[in-house]
């Protein structure tokens, strides 16, 4: 299976890289760059932050191949800040946990390279059409 795409400029302009997404799943990477940092040299809580949004959206919005894409709107975004990091590569891994036709509900956990808690979020989602 090859690594599929994000088409997201926000997403791709923060280098942030999508490595698996399959249905009620997705998992991202991100190196973790200079200017994602605060002005105390600490990584910038709302990159975490939009990591686990991210994550959790992408995890109730896959579509499989040939099919219309499926699009959402974040409705609630709880993130929970376990550690700090300066340097690395951030991995994301979040599921989707319920929800019906119209509303969904995800999780998501944001570790280090060395698989260190950094943090924990949950989001709801309400799907729009185009």
């Amino acid at each position: 299976m090859s690594t599929p795409s994000i088409v997201n400029p926000f997403l791709q302009h923060m280098g942030i890289e999508i490595t698996k997404w399959e249905m009620d799943l997705a998992e991202f990477r991100m190196p973790v760059q200079t200017w994602h940092m605060n002005r105390s040299g600490a990584l910038q809580g709302g990159v975490v932050s939009t990591l686990v949004d991210a994550a959790c959206g992408y995890a109730g919005m896959y579509s499989p191949p040939g099919s219309p894409e499926v699009h959402g709107v974040t409705i609630t975004l709880n993130v929970n800040f376990v550690s700090g990091v300066k340097t690395g590569t951030l991995i994301v891994k979040a599921r989707k946990i319920g929800g019906g036709r119209k509303i969904f509900f995800s999780e998501a956990q944001v570790y280090d390279e060395a698989g260190t808690l950094i943090a924990s979020g949950q989001a709801s989602f309400k799907y729009r059409s185009v």
